[in-house]
C-alpha cells in the first residue's frame, strides 16, 4: 500500500494557506478529476477521493489542528473510522457554487456521533539530559488539564438528585434530522443543542465547574524514559489527558514528546556516538593514548596509531548507546583533528623553524604526495 500523501501537497498549498485558498484549490482540482468528467477512469476517481479527503480535513478547524500537530498519525486513529474515507456525494454543481464546508462538516458530525465519546488528548514536550539516552530515567512532569471536578465528582450539580434527563433528546445527547443536499438526502446526527450533547439538564450547577463536570486542575505524572530513546519520540500515557465532557466518558491520553539535550562533545547517529578529538602534530606523528570521560561511567580509551592523519576515524565498538530490542551497544567514532596552538612564542617558532626540513612540506615531491593522498582517500572509501 502506498504511503498517504501530505494533505497540503495533495491540494498544492503551503501549510499557512487560508480557508479561502483551500476552498479555491479544491474546487479547481475536484472539477478536473470529478468522476462525472472522467467516466471509467479509476485513477481519476482515486485522485478525486484523495482531494476530497484532504479538503475534508483542512476545511474543518478542529481536524486541521490535529493534522498540523500529529500528521496522519493522529491519536484516536482516522476521523473517517476503520473503513477509511469513502467519499461523499458531491455534484459538479456543488463544485461551482455549493456549500462544500457545510457538506463536509455534516460528514464529521455524523462520524463523531457514531464514535465513543472520549476526552481530548494532550501533548507536552519534555527535555531530558543526553545521559538519559544511556541510562534511561524516571521523570515527573506537571501540567494543567481539564479533569473531573473534585467538588461534584463530575456530576456538574451541587445536588445529584436535581439532575434530570434532557427532554429534547430523551437523554441520548444526540438528535437526528434529515437534510437535503442537492439531489441527495442525508440523515444527520449531531449533539443536542439543549444539553450540549450531555443528555442531562443541570438545574443546580456546581460552583467549582459551573455545571460542566470538569475544571482545570494541576496534575503531576511520573513516567519512565527508556534507554536509547530518540529525539522526538512520543511516550503515551493512557487516561492522563482531559476528562470526557460527557459524564462517565473515557479520559483522553497524554503524549510526552521527548527532546534530548545536546552533549558537550558527543553527537548521535542511531546507537553510535560521534565526536571530534583535537590533538597535536607530535601525537599524530608518534602516536599516543588519550582517556576521556564517558557516558557509561568508565573512561574511554582512544588509541591513536603513529603516523595518523587529521580526518582519520578511530572506531571503538561496544561503547556506543544501547540499541533497540535485543541489539547490543553501538560504537564510538572518533575523528582526529589537528590542534594548532593559538599563539606561539618566538623561542618555539625558532625551534620549529630549525626542524622545518622534517616537519615542513617538501615542494620537490609535492605532486607525488598529492597522488599518494588521493589513493589513500579512495582506498578508505572502498573499505
Amino acid at each position: 500500500m502506498s504511503e498517504k500523501r501530505d494533505y497540503y501537497e495533495v491540494l498544492g498549498l503551503s501549510r499557512g494557506a487560508s480557508k479561502e485558498e483551500i476552498r479555491t484549490s479544491y474546487r479547481s482540482l475536484a472539477r478536473k478529476y470529478h468522476p462525472d468528467k472522467n467516466p471509467d477512469d479509476p485513477e481519476a476517481e482515486s485522485r478525486f477521493k484523495e482531494l476530497s479527503e484532504a479538503f475534508a480535513i483542512l476545511s474543518d478547524d478542529d481536524e486541521r489542528r490535529k493534522y498540523d500537530t500529529f500528521g496522519h498519525n493522529s491519536p484516536g486513529g482516522s476521523p473517517f473510522g476503520p473503513g477509511g474515507f469513502q467519499g461523499v456525494n458531491i455534484s459538479i454543481d456543488d463544485l461551482f457554487g455549493g456549500d462544500l464546508g457545510g457538506i463536509f462538516s455534516q460528514f464529521f458530525r455524523t462520524s463523531t456521533a457514531n464514535r465513543r465519546v472520549k476526552g481530548s488528548d494532550l501533548m507536552v514536550r519534555h527535555s531530558v539530559p543526553f545521559q538519559a539516552i544511556m541510562d534511561g530515567s524516571e521523570d515527573e512532569i506537571e501540567f494543567d488539564a481539564l479533569r473531573v471536578c473534585s467538588d461534584c465528582e463530575g456530576e456538574g450539580s451541587k445536588d445529584p438528585s436535581s439532575v434530570r434527563s434532557c427532554p429534547a433528546c430523551d437523554g441520548r445527547g444526540r438528535v437526528e434530522r434529515v437534510e437535503r443536499i442537492g439531489p441527495f438526502t442525508q440523515r444527520v446526527v449531531s449533539d443536542c443543542p439543549s444539553c450540549d450533547g450531555g443528555g442531562r439538564i443541570i438545574q443546580d450547577p456546581c460552583s467549582g465547574c459551573n455545571g460542566l463536570g470538569r475544571a482545570t486542575q494541576n496534575k503531576k505524572v511520573r513516567f519512565s524514559v527508556p534507554p536509547g530513546v530518540s529525539n522526538g519520540v512520543r511516550l503515551r500515557m493512557r487516561g492522563h489527558g482531559e476528562s470526557s465532557r460527557n459524564h462517565g466518558g473515557e479520559s483522553g491520553d497524554l503524549y510526552i514528546e521527548i527532546e534530548v539535550e545536546n552533549h558537550e562533545w558527543f553527537e548521535r547517529d542511531g546507537s553510535d556516538l560521534l565526536m571530534a578529538l583535537p590533538i597535536g602534530f607530535a601525537d599524530l606523528l608518534l602516536g599516543t593514548s588519550i582517556q576521556i570521560p564517558h557516558l557509561d561511567g568508565d573512561l574511554l580509551n582512544v588509541k591513536i596509531p603513529a603516523g595518523s592523519n587529521p580526518g582519520d576515524t578511530i572506531s571503538i565498538p561496544g561503547r556506543g548507546l544501547p540499541g533497540q530490542g535485543m541489539r547490543g551497544r553501538g560504537e564510538v567514532s572518533v575523528v582526529l583533528k589537528l590542534d594548532i596552538p593559538d599563539k606561539i612564542s618566538r623561542a618555539d617558532k625558532k625551534r620549529i623553524s630549525e626542524m622545518h626540513d622534517i616537519l615542513g612540506t617538501n615542494t620537490e615531491i609535492i605532486d607525488d604526495k598529492i597522488r599518494e593522498e588521493a589513493r589513500r582517500r579512495r582506498g578508505s572509501r572502498r573499505r
